[in-house]
């Protein structure tokens, strides 16, 4: 009953209300099939399967079949950028721009090539054709500044996430048992603990083998100096700029970051920073603990709270989210959430011959139908409808990890536009992490993200000169402090002077520009 009361009060902010339709309503051309082709890219999909039962199924309610044209499936990405911009540059190079692009991290490359002619506007023809994103955008007007061009235009649909909450801290409370400690609630009481973590073998193996603080990406260490009042990154992308109180800047040239990472390389050289935190990558929490040596860590809900099931094969396994911890001045900051808009979804190439049928093929995916159909799969197939709402069938739920699962049907598409539903995830969130979003539901730890914004050719020009360049000087001294190659309360100075020379000041007036620009009148 607890977690069905907590999923009712996650959902209650995630509803947008539709027009009402005929019964006929998903039916978009008559008579033989309107065939458009398409090119998708991601990581976990490099191409557009036609064969995806999610497909299928749009195929037979709306009459719009799509064909596979993808270029450059067979490129990888990392990371840190699923965007495949390898490839959607080989497209554009060939002159062959399909019906439909879709592709993760496909904003800035449709934003930059739309007002040049590679992409169709959308605004007049959501306005006049597409009632069901036009009714999202009317109540979310902050989204929809944040999907336009320069020019005001809007040039794709985006990947809508729901849901408030993505990251937190988590930490063996088996081992705070072991050693007689309490949850720390301060960064002082963390650092005794990851120290004591280090020291008094909570394993209980013998050895000093354990690793207090671990993270599968690198940059969630750098997320920790938010524990001093610092800031990392600004949006759910990493390394990238913030907004406060409607004025550009960027984490890494803060005093409060200056403070985290210097105490973070101290974390680091006693140990309290698994040694390999910049190298062992995704495998870490698997690995950590499987053995049993890891002790904590930020990282997702859901994902995070399942390892409690290695309770069957490590005595007294618990791992538990807690709330951040407060920074000396008494803050408690959590820097990620899930945020409100993706730069991934999909466009209509300039070529397409059908685009009134192309946006309102869009359209359906933010129907009732359609919505269901992109979260959940196939009705019968992958759920079940129970007391008027969708729930995955337990053969479904059993195959594996959930996500994996619906990207292999062509569900949860990030190179699709369409608005998540959160209660997918609620259905395969056991009660650890229920109980820790539930935790972080009762403060106010979230800050606003930085939603992009979207540059003239002249500011594109400014950005791609110095931002690449200044980024690598970033991500190069942060690692060395961190790693003992430096002092950054000694290099603080020369730094910034650096970064100055570089052209960072220079960026920031052509961000806050294309800003106001973008939100102002918000």
């Amino acid at each position: 009953m607890r977690k069905l009361c907590l999923a009712a009060a996650l959902f209650a902010g995630s509803a947008i209300t539709t027009p009402v339709l005929a019964d006929d309503h998903l039916k978009i051309v008559e008579g033989d099939p309107l065939e458009l082709t398409i090119q998708m890219n991601h990581r976990a999909y490099p191409i557009y399967e036609e064969s995806w039962p999610v497909e299928q199924q749009a195929r037979q309610w709306t009459n719009v079949h799509l064909v596979d044209v993808t270029v450059g499936a067979n490129m990888r990405t990392d990371s840190e950028n699923t965007g495949n911009t390898e490839a959607l540059n080989l497209m554009l190079a060939s002159g062959a721009i399909p019906d439909i692009v879709g592709s993760s991290r496909i904003r800035d490359f449709v934003n930059q090539y739309g007002p040049e002619g590679a992409f169709v506007p959308l605004n007049d023809l959501i306005a006049e054709h597409a009632p069901n994103i036009a009714a999202y955008y009317a109540q979310r007007p902050d989204i929809e500044d944040a999907v336009k061009a320069a020019d005001g235009q809007m040039y794709y649909v985006p990947y809508l996430p729901d849901g408030k909450y993505g990251r937190a801290y988590w930490i063996r409370t088996d081992w705070l048992d072991a050693l007689g400690l309490e949850v720390p609630q301060t960064v002082e009481e963390y650092e005794a603990v990851l120290r004591a973590f280090k020291t008094q073998d909570p394993n209980g193996n013998g050895e000093a083998d354990e690793v207090p603080f671990f993270a599968r990406q690198w940059p969630e260490l750098i997320r920790l100096v938010t524990l001093w009042d610092g800031r990392a990154h600004g949006s759910d992308t990493y390394h990238d700029f913030l907004v406060e109180e409607g004025k550009i800047s960027h984490g890494y040239i803060g005093e409060g970051y200056r403070d985290g990472i210097s105490n973070l390389a101290r974390w680091y050289a006693e140990g309290l920073i698994d040694a390999e935190v910049f190298t062992r990558g995704s495998s870490a929490r698997d690995f950590l603990l499987s053995e049993n040596l890891g002790g904590s860590t930020h990282d997702w809900f859901a994902s995070t709270g399942g390892y409690n099931s290695l309770s069957s094969e490590i005595d007294g396994f618990e791992f538990r989210a807690m709330v951040p911890p407060a920074s000396p001045s008494g803050k408690r900051v959590e820097e990620h959430r899930r945020i409100l808009v993706k730069p991934d979804g999909w466009a209509i190439g300039h070529t397409n011959e059908n685009v009134v049928e192309t946006i309102k093929y869009f359209d359906f995916w933010f129907t009732e139908e359609g919505r269901r159909l992109a979260n959940f799969g196939v009705e019968g197939t992958h759920y079940n409808m129970v007391d008027g709402k969708p729930i995955f069938t337990e053969a479904f739920l059993n195959a594996g990890p959930v996500n994996r699962s619906l990207n292999q049907v062509g569900a949860q598409l990030q190179g699709r536009g369409y608005f998540q539903d959160y209660n997918y995830e609620i259905q395969w969130t056991n009660e650890f992490a229920l109980e820790g979003i539930e935790l972080y539901e009762q403060g106010d730890y979230l800050i606003p993200d930085f939603l992009g914004v979207a540059f003239t050719s002249d500011e594109q020009q400014v950005y791609d000169r110095t931002w690449g360049s200044i980024r690598d000087y970033m991500l190069e001294r942060q690692q060395s402090w961190i790693l003992g190659n430096g002092d950054v309360n000694a290099d603080w100075d020369a730094y910034l002077a650096k970064l100055d020379e570089m052209g960072l000041q220079e960026l920031l007036v052509v961000m806050q520009s294309a800003y106001d620009r973008q939100y102002g009148k918000n």
